[in-house]
């Protein structure tokens, strides 16, 4: 009777099974880390290209290593998880992350570079189709739209990791930084990796029988679904790759306002971002994923029009804030549909088409603003926060169908 009591324990549904709890806990920390690691390479970018010697294009060659890996990567790595199950492939792209981050400071040309960021890059976007893989399986499991909370971590784990970078930067080399952050990762890995590894993918009741037998792939009814939830992971993904590359030049340059006053601008919009996920779950329950899209969206075009056109700094700044608060919640529920209706490799899908998007923002904006301004250029984000918002409608009624 005990073991009988314990497989159904195991299963159990939401708040019935402190499984389900360790696991949620397990994931959140990979999520933090994931954003703990990335922004702390991010910080030390400046140092490396110095170390290198690289000039801007050659160090802007070299940085799409992370991007080329991270997009080939992303679509085997649902493959793999098909294959060996999501925990196992979270814990293996995790100790690949906390080694390869340690790679850049021991270079010294942009092309060495550029080779060991195509590893660094593979083991990011791994992780992040792995551990969104196994956070949709327990969203099912638990009944309750906990997926915003998970990228809550992540963005939190981001601002960590950025300011304690700016603490050590001027105490710690590259090297001794990178070095710190491998070992740290590979600590947090060994220890929330016991769980997952541990703790097999649960599932709903409902779902169990069918998800045992077959595992699920995008079939000709669910592709067309998946990718237009990949398309508002996109248009969310634009909007944070152009406000994290060019809020602090259009607040100083058009806005005259002062370096450190520029800064604040992202700062606001991430710490939106991170309130507005926090609170995504409670907002799901209330509003459903449709409302939440659709609001979400027409938030964020409005605060993005508002951040891109005001003609004084405050305003500018409230903009950024509304347009976080808006774009919060839209890149998990998009995730989190596309793996629901096509496990991994419907997490796949949507995670590299949002990730093409935070690659197309920049140089986006950055050819519109020479063609037009860069307050023009900016309101591409708010278009395309509409459109996200248009999507979810035009989403709606397919699925009806």
């Amino acid at each position: 009777m005990p073991i009988i009591n314990k497989t159904r324990t195991h299963n159990a549904v939401p708040g019935s099974g402190n499984p389900h709890t360790r696991l949620r806990v397990a994931l959140t920390v990979f999520f933090a880390l994931d954003g703990f690691v990335f922004a702390g390479w991010v910080v030390r970018i400046p140092a490396i290209k110095e170390q290198t010697n690289a000039s801007s294009s050659a160090l802007g060659l070299a940085l799409l290593g992370v991007s080329a890996g991270a997009v080939v990567t992303m679509m085997v790595t649902g493959h793999l998880c098909r294959r060996f199950g999501s925990h196992l492939m979270t814990v293996i792209c995790g100790v690949l992350l906390s080694l390869s981050v340690a790679l850049p400071p021991l270079t010294h040309s942009a092309v060495a570079l550029g080779a060991v960021l195509l590893l660094f890059g593979a083991a990011y976007g791994g992780i992040n189709v792995a551990f969104n893989s196994a956070a949709v399986d327990l969203v099912r499991a638990l009944q309750r739209p906990v997926m915003p909370s998970f990228h809550a971590a992540f963005s939190l784990g981001g601002m960590i990791g950025a300011g304690l970078g700016a603490l050590v930067a001027g105490a710690l080399t590259p090297t001794q930084h990178l070095l710190g952050l491998t070992l740290t990762g590979l600590l947090v890995t060994g220890l929330a990796g016991r769980t997952l590894l541990r703790i097999p993918p649960p599932t709903s009741p409902e779902s169990a029988p069918r998800e045992q037998s077959t595992p699920r792939r995008p079939g000709s009814r669910t592709r067309p679904l998946v990718i237009t939830f990949g398309l508002i992971a996109l248009c969310t993904a634009y909007g944070e790759g152009a406000l994290a590359d060019w809020s602090a030049l259009h607040l100083e340059q058009d806005l005259d306002a002062t370096a450190g006053a520029a800064a604040v601008g992202y700062s606001c919009f991430a710490l939106a971002m991170t309130i507005g996920r926090l609170t995504g779950s409670r907002l799901l329950e209330r509003l459903g994923q449709t409302r939440t899209l659709v609001y979400g969206g027409t938030t964020a075009a409005v605060g993005m029009l508002l951040g891109a056109l005001a003609p004084a700094l405050w305003a500018a700044l409230l903009g950024f804030v509304i347009t976080g608060l808006g774009l919060a919640n839209l890149f998990p529920i998009a995730v989190e549909r596309a793996g629901a209706l096509a496990g991994p490799d419907g997490v796949a899908i949507a995670s590299t088409l949002g990730y093409g998007g935070m690659l197309l923002g920049p140089p986006a904006i950055g050819f519109m603003a020479d063609w037009f301004s860069l307050p023009t250029a900016l309101t591409s984000v708010a278009a395309l926060a509409a459109s996200a918002a248009l999507i979810a409608v035009v989403t709606r009624r397919a699925a009806a169908g």
